[in-house]
């Protein structure tokens, strides 16, 4: 295994035991939405909320709870720490490029700048049956995005 594969492993551990994000939190009156994905493939299941600034323009918070394997945690856990504070168009572009990398079966290199430690999730692509897990968190919070843009 190499050092970057033994770093990506590690950032998926440490994530998927020390869950940031996790517990949804008050919206306290600002733009928000949940949404509810499940994966009937493995049983992962997350409820998550986004909660937008009050000029609906910026990321303020992802928080979530769920249940399911330690790629679908840590991947939560993740996107939680890397959304917050992102514009919809900053957000809306790492959610891309996050999808993009899941999809590339282990071709396309992740890149550092965009996904910050969502990058560590690049040895999934080459497991088609984990790529839903990892992508659940994201898809959630693509969804719920929208709905509290509206």
């Amino acid at each position: 295994m190499s050092s970057l594969d033994s770093l990506y492993q590690q950032i998926i551990l440490d994530h998927s035991k020390q869950r940031l994000g996790e517990g949804l939190t008050e919206t306290h009156g600002h733009p928000s939405a949940d949404n509810h994905q499940y994966n009937p493939t493995c049983g992962d299941e997350i409820n998550l909320r986004v909660r937008l600034s009050e000029d609906k323009q910026r990321i303020e918070n992802i928080s979530w709870e769920g249940d399911g394997c330690s790629i679908s945690m840590a991947s939560a856990s993740v996107l939680s720490e890397m959304a917050q504070g992102l514009s919809l168009e900053e957000f809306n572009e790492m959610v891309e490029q996050f999808r993009q990398l899941l999809r590339s079966r282990g071709t396309i290199e992740p890149d550092e700048e965009i996904l910050g430690d969502a990058a560590a999730f690049a040895g999934v692509s080459r497991f088609v049956a984990r790529v839903k897990c990892a992508m659940l968190s994201w898809v959630a919070a693509e969804e719920a995005a929208k709905e509290a843009q509206s």
